[in-house]
């Protein structure tokens, strides 16, 4: 299962909102029988990186998104999760 674009709003952050939907995608595909969820994010976003490290996703590799992010060396990260049986 891929993780896309998950965002909270500037106004709601803080509240631990992104780990309550973080642990409810985990949820979803683990009951649906996903082996593992997947998502990329920049390599500017600290805050969502410790979040998907926080919640057991681990770095599986980069990529440059343009020929111009290769040139600024503008890296993309990508995350997974192996999701197991449950038990």
């Amino acid at each position: 299962l891929e993780l896309k674009r998950m965002s909270v709003s500037r106004e709601h952050r803080g509240r631990g909102l992104a780990r309550a939907l973080c642990r409810e995608v985990l949820a979803f595909a683990r009951a649906r029988g996903y082996g593992a969820v997947v998502l990329s994010t920049s390599m500017v976003q600290v805050a969502a990186q410790r979040l998907y490290e926080g919640q057991g996703f681990r770095k599986v590799g980069t990529s440059y998104p343009s020929l111009l992010g290769t040139l600024l060396n503008f890296q993309i990260f990508h995350y997974r999760c192996d999701l197991g049986d449950g038990t």
